[in-house]
């Protein structure tokens, strides 16, 4: 993999994690486009470092929501905050059985292909027309209707959501704030409980990467160094300026229009 072609992916993946289009998606669609082939374990750790510059945006561009949570949470406050990151941590008890159970299983979906990712954006798709039609943001309008805050049972029912979503095409950002969505909650909550959710399982698996390296079976072998450099860089600064915009987006009820870019995506990717 050359510099250029890590940036591309670098920048795809910070445009894509926020957006409900499936960041792991256009991975494997961009990979096939620039016609790069990487074992389906490679593939999935690359796309692992681009997530990580990702969540390093998240927390960035949110610091001022994410600082007071740590201090909460490690002052053990027992305030609001302190039990909206038990939440999270609740949340990530389906990925993270996913992802120490059926790690071997979800490997095999990268670097393998397009037709899982086409059929996966079409479900994408489907998903966010059903919750543009179920709470459809003129009809909240009239009926005055603002949203709940997120329960125990949400969290984690969002939480299998995010597990679902770790097939690639499967929209993980799309899925979460649509689940939250369809339970009733409100949506500049949601959205900001999606961003927030992702950052223990990314960063989790980072860790087991860093471990692969120092034992010397890693992704930067097969990648490089420079290029998993450029790629994270890219992936951070695009994920920067996407992040908010993603929130504005989700407080409007936009979701619909990504919802024909998945089915267009999703059949090109099928035909393809």
């Amino acid at each position: 993999m050359s510099w250029l072609d890590a940036l591309i992916l670098g920048i795809v993946q910070g445009l894509a994690e926020y957006l409900p289009v499936s960041s792991s998606g256009h991975l494997e669609i961009m990979r096939e486009i620039l016609g790069l082939k990487l074992s389906g374990a490679d593939a999935l750790e690359f796309d692992v470092a681009l997530h990580v510059a990702t969540v390093l945006s998240t927390i960035v561009v949110l610091w001022r929501e994410f600082l007071p949570l740590c201090v909460s949470f490690f002052t053990f406050r027992r305030d609001k905050n302190f039990y909206y990151v038990c939440k999270i941590l609740l949340s990530c008890i389906p990925v993270a059985i996913v992802g120490i159970c059926f790690k071997d299983f979800v490997e095999q979906f990268f670097g393998n292909g397009l037709l899982t990712v086409g059929i996966c954006l079409c479900i994408t798709a489907a998903l966010l027309s059903f919750t543009y039609f179920f709470r459809n943001p003129e009809r909240e309008k009239t009926t005055h209707f603002r949203g709940n805050d997120i329960s125990w049972l949400d969290a984690f029912i969002i939480g299998c959501a995010q597990a679902v979503a770790v097939l690639p095409g499967l929209s993980r950002s799309g899925s979460t704030i649509a689940t939250g969505l369809l339970l009733g909650d409100k949506r500049d909550k949601i959205a900001q409980f999606s961003f927030f959710m992702v950052i223990i399982p990314i960063l989790g698996e980072a860790l087991l990467d860093v471990k692969d390296m120092l034992g010397g079976d890693s992704a930067s072998e097969a990648v490089g160094l420079v290029p998993l450099f450029v790629g994270f860089l890219a992936s951070f600064i695009v994920g920067c300026l996407a992040c908010k915009w993603m929130i504005n987006i989700v407080k409007k009820g936009k979701l619909v229009w990504f919802a024909v870019y998945c089915l267009i995506a999703g059949v090109l990717c099928i035909c393809w």
